[in-house]
């Protein structure tokens, strides 16, 4: 029986989770590798002098957490779960376009116009979490927060899907949390500022709700 928005419930969530398990999971493995690569080295070869972002006032209320790691290290998770939640090829290509062309969009402000974080008054050695995040992602091509468009527009997705698949508004609620709590935890960590996050939030939206647009003339597209 094909997927729509009639026969979706709950008693299918297994049977579409794994509906082309390896084609999302060698595909998203292969993107975020593709996208590491690209990042981490505009991180630590800028073409043109960094920009320092400026703090606002919302920095200020925003205190450092070491336990905001968790869920900032979540993201990948929470970013994985519409791969998994999409029924179809089609759709899924669609989703992933959209994701890849925001990624493209955010690398490319930070080639023409890389950017950083003031550095925090923070011995990050006495957080061994926190120093290897420093370590490995520098607080660099921050504005836009990249972190927070992907969570932002994986969370419109989860929302899109969830309520597709009638998983209630408990499941609805826990994403919804969760997405803010990984928002949070960009500055909470220190990794971003406020401005990165309003940006980021604003690049997830767009991108969020074009790949939308595209999506509603392809729900009945067999993958």
């Amino acid at each position: 029986m094909p997927f729509d928005s009639h026969t979706w419930s709950v008693a299918n969530l297994r049977t579409i989770f794994f509906k082309d398990f390896w084609f999302k999971f060698l595909g998203t493995s292969a993107f975020m590798s593709l996208f590491f690569w690209a990042y981490l080295f505009l991180l630590k070869n800028p073409a043109f002098p960094v920009t320092t972002i400026p703090l606002t006032v919302v920095d200020r209320w925003i205190g450092f957490a070491p336990l905001a790691l968790i869920p900032y290290l979540s993201l990948w998770l929470y970013c994985s779960l519409p791969v998994f939640l999409l029924p179809t090829r089609v759709r899924l290509l669609n989703f992933g376009f959209w994701v890849g062309t925001m990624c493209l969009f955010a690398l490319s402000i930070f080639y023409w116009l890389p950017n950083a974080v003031p550095p925090a008054s923070i011995d990050w050695a006495q957080y061994p979490g926190m120093s290897f995040l420093k370590g490995v992602d520098a607080a660099g091509n921050a504005c836009p927060s990249l972190h927070v468009a992907a969570a932002v527009y994986s969370s419109f997705w989860l929302f899109w899907l969830i309520r597709e698949l009638r998983l209630g508004r408990r499941t609805q609620s826990f994403q919804v949390v969760w997405g803010i709590f990984i928002v949070y935890s960009t500055m909470a960590t220190k990794q971003h500022v406020s401005l990165d996050v309003l940006a980021g939030a604003v690049l997830g939206t767009a991108f969020a709700w074009s790949a939308k647009w595209f999506d509603r003339n392809l729900k009945q597209v067999r993958g």
